[in-house]
């Protein structure tokens, strides 16, 4: 793919969505031309963008500053992608995560995903497709200015937030969580397949293993202060309400 040929591909249509916004980007890239070409994107769409070719950089600026989504090449100098997001996940545990790298073997997304990143894109991309998936992940993930809330008992989903709460406390669960957990809270007299979920989290746009899940369904559930997700040997998962009485 030549980025460069593709920003003067770009129609009206394509570019719509793209107005000013007050989000915080942290781009980590080594490769100068993927770098320049995809933050000139991430600008065009009126984010505000911080980069860095080192890991050791990023994380500094993970300590320094406060981001709404960083977007992380794993093979990288300094300390790779992993180790930003460790220390992302240690200090900025508000700060949603697109791992954008090469390697698209199953160990490593799913390593990815146990360290909880929200997303996993795989290079090369379309810059276009991955300002979608950002959109879609800040739209889901940043909290609303005075959003308030409420001493509710027992597990909530707030829809329109994005986010569920445990008598009254926000659980800190990534996008990917989020929706799996929707997905199941919804249809709790319904078995749903790995490959079900797959699509209810990432729609078509997922590439990998199924298995992927699983990891999911691992963090999740450390997360969620009952084992409300059974699972059914040989089917998939289900949501068991009757553990939250």
């Amino acid at each position: 793919m030549n980025l460069k040929n593709e920003i003067w591909q770009c129609g009206p249509g394509d570019m719509e969505s793209m107005k000013e916004t007050l989000y915080k980007i942290l781009f980590l890239e080594d490769e100068p031309t993927i770098r320049e070409v995809l933050t000139e994107y991430m600008l065009m769409s009126g984010y505000q963008v911080t980069t860095a070719e080192r890991g050791d950089a990023a994380i500094r600026l993970v300590r320094e500053q406060d981001f709404d989504l960083a977007v992380l090449d794993i093979c990288v100098p300094g300390a790779d992608g992993f180790e930003v997001l460790k220390c992302i996940h240690a200090n900025r545990k508000k700060t949603a995560v697109i791992m954008l790298t090469a390697l698209e073997d199953e160990k490593t997304q799913v390593k990815a995903f146990n360290l909880y990143a929200d997303d996993y894109v795989i290079k090369p991309v379309s810059p276009i497709i991955l300002l979608k998936r950002m959109e879609t992940i800040l739209r889901r993930t940043a909290g609303q200015p005075g959003e308030e809330t409420e001493e509710q008992k027992g597990l909530v989903l707030k829809e329109e937030a994005y986010c569920a709460l445990y008598d009254g406390e926000k659980l800190p669960l990534t996008l990917s969580e989020y929706l799996l957990l929707q997905t199941l809270y919804k249809e709790p007299d319904r078995v749903f397949t790995r490959e079900q979920l797959i699509m209810s989290i990432f729609n078509e746009d997922y590439i990998g293993n199924d298995r992927i899940i699983d990891a999911h369904v691992k963090n999740l559930r450390k997360k969620l202060p009952a084992s409300c997700i059974r699972t059914v040997i040989g089917v998939g998962y289900q949501f068991d309400r009757s553990t939250l009485n």
